[in-house]
């Protein structure tokens, strides 16, 4: 899908998916909390959606979060007013982010890189925009590793994406390697299917 395929198809989930929010704190708070729980300074939350990581943030963060979907943004707005926190929300291409580099402490997204276009991409601005003595926070599904659930992904991989924008059979782990980031930790859950990553930025100049 194109990015204005993308934008259209979460515009028309947005309200959907904040409704059924619960069910993902069920299912992947801990993994949210795991991992985001413990950033600090200026945070930007790329394609944060309906904000479903904001609850998860610490309290003394300066959040930024960017989305593509404007109605993605709607929703994450109502959750800045019931979370008590003063955000600040762009309409923007994560592949292009409008950010200097080395702009943030902490870059944090979920289960995002199975809609962009070019994820590799947009893990290198991560990267870009991430403080050298910063951090990347990853919270991602993909392909599982149990044989039976990893073949009804294969068959429903198409459609699933011809409906979401959604590569259900994704392999995180490859992603972030291409992309060359330095993985300071990783963990794997919920049958493989959740990968979750720490990464340190590399310095600019060995590049």
């Amino acid at each position: 899908m194109s990015v204005s395929d993308i934008k259209e198809s979460y515009d028309e989930y947005a309200d959907q998916m904040d409704r059924f929010e619960w069910i993902d704190s069920v299912i992947l708070g801990r993994y949210r909390r795991a991992r985001f729980g413990d950033v600090e300074g200026r945070v930007l939350d790329v394609a944060c959606g309906t904000g479903t990581n904001f609850k998860y943030l610490p309290d003394s963060v300066d959040l930024v979060g960017i989305d593509i979907s404007p109605e993605m943004l709607a929703n994450a707005t109502k959750q800045l007013a019931e979370l008590e926190i003063d955000g600040n929300l762009k309409e923007m291409d994560a592949q292009e982010l409008k950010f200097a580099d080395d702009s943030f402490n902490a870059v944090i997204s979920s289960l995002s890189t199975c809609t962009f276009p070019d994820p590799v991409a947009v893990l290198r601005e991560m990267e870009r925009v991430c403080k050298p003595d910063g951090t990347i926070r990853l919270v991602e599904h993909g392909r599982s590793d149990i044989g039976p659930m990893a073949k009804y992904q294969e068959w429903r991989a198409d459609a699933h994406y011809e409906k979401t924008g959604c590569r259900w059979t994704q392999e995180p782990r490859e992603l972030v390697s291409e992309a060359g980031l330095d993985v300071r930790n990783t963990n794997t859950g919920l049958f493989g299917t959740i990968t979750t990553f720490e990464i340190t930025p590399n310095q600019r100049d060995q590049r």
